[in-house]
């Protein structure tokens, strides 16, 4: 059982430190299934309830047999409650991200339902790899290439130091056959490509340990990205949001000025998670290579404008104003 151990070990903080229920977010893989016998292991010792939470996206023939087949097998190890929510997924953005914001929409209701101290989820080492060199791929910024959270609110990953083979292992002692999904073993899906080819190549010609070499370099990642948003956040919250001069915006270091520029525009009223990196980059010009442009245009009709030194943000063709601004006249960000 020296798997099994090892995820034990891995839950067991978490697991201690509860004091109701845990949800266990569940798919019938290796992954998923393997956490959920060492929460239900550790948790009866610490006398905390364990609720699996099968999520059914609907999107295979075979997708409700497999969510049954998946509660009978819970129960039968001692799982008390186990709940199938069965989402619809609305194809917008391809489709892992439509199943992905599904499957949190439905966790988000289990959580306003069952209230618990942590949702666990059942992300490894291996994901966390693939995320990073995803990441990468597309150019990502620091944040992006921290990877996953091990911790984000209520939701827990704590298998982000266990590998994928050590959760299959886990499966086999305790005679839990988990289910395949099809569609994480298509090529047509750049993270089976990344799975399946790209990483088995740079294991064979870099030398075995890239996993591990990606997933600590997202952790040392996350970390820095997480000292450069508590820099930023700090300077944010003593400036005057309506009046930053751009002599003070220059000074700062690029890391903290973008940050800093995300805050505001996000706070003028720009739809968080629309922001991308060529609004930044034309409002960076404002600051950093201004020859007399016009007004910037963002996400949730922002505009913004340089002013007499100044930025100044505008909402829906809406001025923001602040109490200094309502006394004397058109203010600026």
């Amino acid at each position: 059982m020296k798997a099994t151990l090892e995820i034990r070990q891995a839950v067991r903080p978490w697991v201690q430190e509860s004091v109701a229920r845990i949800l266990v977010g569940v798919s019938g893989g290796a992954d998923s299934m393997a956490l959920t016998m060492a929460t239900l292991a550790e948790a009866k010792q610490s006398h905390v309830d364990v609720v699996a939470i099968i999520i059914d996206h609907q999107l295979q023939a075979e997708s409700t047999a497999v969510a049954l087949r998946t509660k009978e097998t819970l129960l039968l190890k001692g799982c008390d409650i186990v709940e199938i929510y069965p989402v619809e997924v609305v194809l917008t953005d391809g489709l892992e991200s439509s199943a992905r914001r599904a499957r949190y929409g439905a966790f988000d209701s289990a959580i306003e339902t069952f209230n618990p101290d942590y949702f666990f989820l059942g992300h490894t080492k291996n994901d966390q790899a693939e995320t990073v060199l995803l990441g990468l791929a597309r150019g990502s910024g620091t944040r992006s290439l921290s990877g996953i959270a091990v911790e984000n609110g209520k939701y827990v990953r704590p298998l982000l130091d266990i590998t994928r083979d050590c959760t299959v292992v886990a499966c086999e002692e305790n005679g839990i056959i988990p289910w395949i999904d099809p569609h994480n073993s298509d090529p047509k899906y750049l993270r089976v490509k990344v799975r399946d080819t790209i990483l088995p190549v740079m294991e064979e010609y870099l030398g075995p340990g890239i996993s591990d070499g990606l997933a600590r370099s997202a952790r040392i990642l996350r970390e820095d990205a997480d000292a450069l948003d508590q820099i930023a956040l700090e300077l944010f919250g003593t400036l005057d949001s309506a009046d930053i001069a751009v002599d003070t915006l220059i000074r700062l270091p690029k890391g903290i000025r973008s940050r800093v520029l995300r805050l505001a525009i996000y706070a003028a009223g720009t739809p968080s998670g629309t922001l991308g990196s060529d609004h930044l980059g034309s409002v960076e010009a404002l600051i950093t290579d201004w020859r007399g442009q016009g007004v910037v245009s963002l996400p949730g009709g922002v505009k913004v404008e340089r002013i007499s030194g100044r930025l100044c943000l505008l909402c829906t063709d809406q001025r923001v104003m602040t109490k200094k601004e309502e006394h004397s006249g058109p203010g600026k960000i």
